[in-house]
Order: C-alpha cells, then sequence, then structure tokens
C-alpha cells in the first residue's frame, strides 16, 4: 500500500546487535541467567514484603511497588531481545512497536515519579518522624503512586502518538533492540521541528521535575541530619536514604544521557550500549542494593523463609 512516494510500514526491523553477529549467541547465553535473577530478586522482595507484617510501612509499600513496575519494565523488552539474539530475522510489527514503546515509556516515567515520591517518603520519616504513619497513611501512598502512574500514563501516550503518527520510510530498519524514541524517529520519513521540541521538552519535564522534587526533599533530609547530636544518630538516619540516592543517580544518569542531548550527538552504538545497562543491569542492581544492605528486610527474609519451611508448626 502506498501513499504518494512513501510505503506503509507494517515491521520494522531490529539492527541493535548486528555489528556483534558472532557473539549473539554469547550473549543470549550471559543475558538469559541476568535476566532469570532480576525476575526471582524481585518476586523475592515482593514476596517478602507481602508475607511479613514488619515491613508493612510506606517505605517497603513504596520498595514493593519498584520491584513490580522494575519486574514489568524488563518484560517490555528483554524477553522479545533475548528471542532476537537467536532469530535469524530480527522483526517487529508496526502495532507491537507502538505498544513497546507506549508500555516502556509508561513504566520509564511512572519510574521517575516514584523515586520521587520516595524522596518525599524519605523526607518525612526523618523531618516529622513523629508524624510519620499521619502523614503516609496507606492513602497519602497509593495516591502518590496513582499520581505516579497516571503521570507516565500520559506521558507515554502523547509521545507515542506523535511518533507513530509520522510517515516512515519503507526501509525500517532500527539501529536497536527495542523501540526507543531516538531510533524510531531517525527512521522517520520527516518529523518538523516542533515535534522533535515538544518531545525534548517532555523529555525535560519527566526528568528534571521529579529530580528537583529529590533534590528539594534531599536538602531538607541533610539539614535535619546535620541537626542531629550523635555521629551514630547521623550515620543511621542518612543509611535509610542510601539506597534510594544510589538508584536515583544511576537511573537519571543513564535517562539524561539517552533524553537530554541534542540529537547531532546520536550514536546508535552509544545508545545500545547505555540501553543494555538501563534495561538488564540497574533493575538488576536496584533490588540488590535495597535488600542487601538493609537489615530489617535480611531479619524478614529469614523469618519468611522460616515460616514457609515450617508451615504447620
Amino acid at each position: 500500500m502506498e501513499q504518494g512516494n512513501e510505503t506503509l510500514v507494517r515491521e520494522f526491523i531490529f539492527l541493535g546487535f548486528s555489528s556483534l553477529a558472532g557473539l549473539q549467541q554469547l550473549l543470549f547465553i550471559a543475558f538469559l541467567p541476568l535476566y532469570l535473577f532480576t525476575l526471582g530478586t524481585n518476586a523475592i522482595i515482593i514476596a517478602t514484603i507481602v508475607l511479613d507484617r514488619a515491613l508493612h510501612t510506606p517505605m517497603y509499600f513504596f520498595l514493593a511497588v519498584l520491584s513490580c513496575s522494575e519486574t514489568c519494565y524488563t518484560f517490555v523488552i528483554v524477553p522479545k531481545m533475548l528471542v532476537d539474539l537467536l532469530a535469524q530475522k530480527k522483526t517487529i510489527s508496526f502495532l507491537g512497536c507502538a505498544i513497546q514503546m507506549f508500555t516502556f515509556l509508561f513504566l520509564g516515567c511512572s519510574h521517575s515519579f516514584l523515586l520521587a515520591a520516595m524522596g518525599y517518603d524519605r523526607y518525612v520519616a526523618i523531618c516529622n518522624p513523629l508524624r510519620y504513619m499521619e502523614l503516609m497513611g496507606h492513602r497519602v501512598c497509593v495516591g502518590l503512586v496513582a499520581a505516579a502512574c497516571a503521570c507516565g500514563f500520559t506521558i507515554a501516550q502523547i509521545i507515542t502518538s506523535m511518533v507513530f503518527h509520522l510517515p516512515f520510510h519503507s526501509s525500517s530498519q532500527l539501529h536497536h533492540y527495542f523501540c526507543d524514541i531516538a531510533p524510531v524517529l531517525k527512521v522517520a520519513s520527516h518529523h518538523s521541528g516542533l515535534s522533535q521540541l515538544v518531545i525534548f521538552m517532555i523529555g525535560v519535564f519527566v526528568l528534571v521535575i521529579p529530580l528537583l522534587l529529590i533534590l528539594v526533599s534531599y536538602i531538607h533530609i541533610i539539614s535535619a541530619i546535620l541537626k542531629i547530636p550523635s555521629s551514630t544518630g547521623r550515620y543511621k538516619a542518612f543509611s535509610t536514604c542510601a539506597s534510594h540516592l544510589i538508584v536515583v543517580t544511576v537511573h537519571y544518569g543513564c535517562a539524561s544521557f539517552i533524553y537530554l542531548r541534542p540529537k547531532s550527538s546520536y550514536s546508535s552504538s552509544q545508545d545500545t550500549l547505555i540501553s543494555v545497562s538501563y534495561t538488564i543491569l540497574t533493575p538488576l542492581f536496584n533490588p540488590m542494593i535495597y535488600s542487601l544492605r538493609n537489615k530489617e528486610f535480611k531479619s524478614a527474609l529469614r523469618r519468611v523463609m522460616g515460616q514457609t519451611s515450617h508451615p504447620f508448626n
């Protein structure tokens, strides 16, 4: 089917690992255990938080939501990538590409706002400890998660609609391993500077606004920690924020490199490498950062394992 000189695109071809043709089976062998370990670790975190009443607090509620979000986030991209590593023809339908981009953006944008909500949770816990459970009640926590998801859904819908309403070349080769914004825009026949500017500004909003909220929270947190008289108290207060800070640094570092830069500096090979880090490695490390550094969680995990191994005692 043709419209003028344009051919209606029915599918896209992924070329993300084409330069590593001889190593794709090795990549599959390397990525598959990492992905399964990520799924298993997140499942353990969610199950432990649900089953152990001592972890029924706002901080662990947000951690469970974060683990669930990251599980879904990787599920959108990694299984298809693993199949393509073993396939001769690495294709995705036009509709499938749009769905993948929408879901990826929805979860990624929601993730940014969820990290901001977790920053606010730490602010309330340290700056208003006596009113923590009152200010961070169940309805407030659910409302913050719902607001994060609503923002992610709206932004994903706007960007996906703008991208996939563009005309595309009949040659639809994506120099990536999933349908990210930049590689899809690269194969579009033409797109106005206005649409590109709008997408860039939305990216700025998604990354900068939550990051500013996190920075404001931590300015107050640091101020409160410095007022604690004992060094032990200061260390204990800061240790509750350290995991969140590490995750924020990794998330915004990778996302800013990909989405907050001029089009002229676009590099498909660099983007593929960075994308591997935030689609495979970051979801692997985030649960470990939160759980392995946390004595309370490790104690809860031991209790849950003890209960499941002796269910009738």
